[in-house]
Formats: structure tokens, sequence, C-alpha cells
């Protein structure tokens, strides 16, 4: 049986639909269920939740409160997957407050996880039983890939982005348009939602968006005499970057560009460099170099140009025409990504969802072998 907190979005719910069948049992959560018999792990599980939860609690009060709300969830959790330990407990993304919790318990208990989220690839989406993003199962050696790779057929790794469009805008201050892009060499930075976990919890040596900004801004002071530095909000971002960016674009080697479709910049671009969005691996289909800041699972040499700090970061954008990539690892990986990783899974609004069961199924049996 499949255990998992409802989400209230309409997507989101289709997935765990869909493993629900082909599971052919689950139990939706409305809300995570409460209990406050502590066990031995306990409070070291529900600091950890706490220090992640994305809407941090303002005063000792509310804090106490939301203390009390994530230590209930872990305790029900921990007692109902002790239990069952052969129920697997599913979660979108996983990474923060309650969630975090709820998995933590399930993982503490011996029970099998698989966590949920958004792929960067079109009509596809990430199952894996270990987590998303940075804290995923992704083997971070590039010979996996390449010794994967030498017996398969991977002449085809182009058709896995096919269909990849910009996101659209959910600001009027951002679009995707037709813009006039200059002749003359840029490197481009589509930024992220700065509230986004990808960016409190894997931003690395930057801390965050400002710590982002900041060590772009001087490292664009290095990019040669006619290079410059191109920007571009997020579509979703619900709040706008132009204060923080203002000291930059007055430096003359940063420019903001909120209205070109974010794909065509790239196609455009001699580099993306990014924090860790997914933006920089679907870089790979427009044959860019990628420099990377903060935590990613494409992270891998070969792939991307990985700057560990400002020093790396200011010696990449001394150089810009020097930055490359390793095509047939690019080739293998992003295979890999298809054809293994990356379940199908197409949904539409209003719409019924279709995936791959034998892949689902395939996640699932997974998510069993992963558990301790």
């Amino acid at each position: 049986m499949i255990v998992f907190p409802a989400e209230y979005n309409a997507r989101k719910e289709a997935v765990f639909a869909a493993l629900a069948e082909v599971e052919g049992a689950a139990r939706r959560l409305k809300t995570i269920p409460l209990s406050f018999r502590d066990w031995p792990e306990t409070t070291l599980r529900v600091d950890a939740a706490l220090a992640r939860a994305k809407r941090q609690p303002k005063g000792a009060l509310a804090r106490w409160l939301k203390r009390q709300l994530i230590r209930g969830q872990y305790n029900w959790a921990r007692a109902h997957f002790t239990r069952h330990p052969d129920h697997l407990a599913l979660a979108w993304n996983g990474l923060t407050g309650s969630r975090m919790a709820f998995m933590a318990a399930a993982r503490d208990a011996g029970a099998p996880t698989l966590y949920a989220e958004l792929a960067p690839l079109p009509g596809r989406i990430t199952l894996d039983p270990a987590g998303v993003n940075a804290e995923g199962s992704v083997p971070q050696d590039p010979d996996f890939f390449r010794e994967w790779a030498m017996t398969r057929d991977i002449s085809d790794w182009r058709a896995v982005g096919a269909g990849l469009t910009a996101r659209a805008s959910r600001r009027a201050d951002v679009g995707q348009g037709a813009g006039d892009l200059p002749q003359t060499p840029f490197l481009f930075c589509p930024l992220q939602v700065p509230d986004d976990s990808q960016v409190t919890l894997f931003a690395g040596w930057c801390g965050g968006m400002a710590g982002f900004l900041k060590a772009i801004g001087q490292a664009a002071q290095a990019l040669p005499e006619g290079w410059h530095l191109r920007l571009k909000e997020h579509p979703s971002a619900k709040t706008s970057l132009a204060e923080p960016l203002a000291p930059l674009i007055a430096t003359g080697r940063v420019v903001l560009d909120n209205a070109t479709d974010s794909f065509a910049q790239i196609a455009a671009c001699r580099g993306v460099v990014t924090l860790n969005s997914s933006m920089g691996l679907q870089a790979f289909f427009h044959d860019k170099p990628v420099v990377t800041l903060g935590r990613a699972f494409f992270n891998l040499p070969g792939l991307v140009h990985h700057a560990d700090s400002q020093i790396a970061l200011d010696a990449l954008f001394a150089t810009p025409a020097a930055l490359d990539y390793d095509e047939s690892l690019r080739a293998a990986f992003i295979a890999w990504l298809g054809q293994v990783y990356y379940p199908r899974f197409a949904w539409s609004e209003g719409g019924a969802a279709d995936c791959d069961r034998d892949a689902f199924a395939a996640k699932l049996a997974q998510a069993r072998q992963h558990r301790r």
C-alpha cells in the first residue's frame, strides 16, 4: 500500500493516483495525523525538518506551535510505518517541513520511500527512492554513464528533449517574446525562484539568491571586453528582483532581459550560468557549455564547469571562450535519464493522466529494494 499526504494540486494528485493504480492500494492523508508519543529520533528529525521549513515561523510562539505540529506528524508517521513496514511512503518533493518529517519517519521505521517531483524533461516525472534534485540517486561518476552507453543505442538522445518550451509567465513584466538579441558575445543566466528549495537548500557556497547575485555580479567584471552577462528573472517568481539587480546593471557589464524567450537567449548565448536550475540541463540540447555554482545532480566533470568558489567563478568568466563540454558524455547522460531515470508521464489541465505503467511499477519495486 502507498501512503501519501494530499497535495490539493491536480498535477501532483494525478501522479499519486497513477502510482496508486499501479500499486493497487493507497491511503491518501487529507492531513498528516498527530501523535505526541516521542521516539528516540523525534527531536533530531523535528529540528532538521523545522530548519528546512519553507515558511519559517515568526516569533517564539509561532515557532513552538510549528515545532509541535511537525513533532506530532513525525511521531504519527513513525508509529504507522513501524506497524506497517510494508507500506510505502510517498511525498511530493519531501525536502522541507512536514513532508520531510513524514519521509524521515518512514525511513526510521524501515519502510520504503518514494519522492516525486517535476522533471526537467518534457512528458516525464521524477520518482526517486532517495530524494529529489541534489539529494536524489543519480550516479555522480561520469564513467557510470560512459559504461552504460557502451551497450545501448543512444543516437537519438536529443529526442528526449523534444517539445521543450519556455515556461509560461505568471508576471506581466516577464515574457517569452521574440526580442532582438545582440551580435556581441554574452553568457546567459536564467534566474530561479528566490525561495525555491533548489535555492534555499542547495546554493552551496553562495548561501542563497542574494549571495548568488553578488557572486555573478563580481564575476561579470572579469568578462573580456565586448562580453556581457545577460539575466532573466524566473517567470514564476512572485517577487521582482529589480532592486537587488539594479547595482549589477549599473556596472554596464550586466543586462536584464525579461522580455525575450528564455530558450532563444540560450540559443544565442556562448554559455549558460546557473546556481542549479533545470535550464542548465536543458542547455545541453542547445550544445551550450554550462557553469554551475550550487549543488546540482548534473554537476559532473565533462557535463558542466562547476565553480566551487568566487575565485573559480572569476577565472571561468575571464576566459568564457574556453568553456567546453564532453559531447559524448552529455549524450550518454541524457539518454540514461530518458531511458532509465525519468518515467513517461503526460498530463494536461482538465485531461486524463497517461503514464508508463511498467516504468512506474519498476520505480515502486526500486523503492522497496532501496529500503534500509
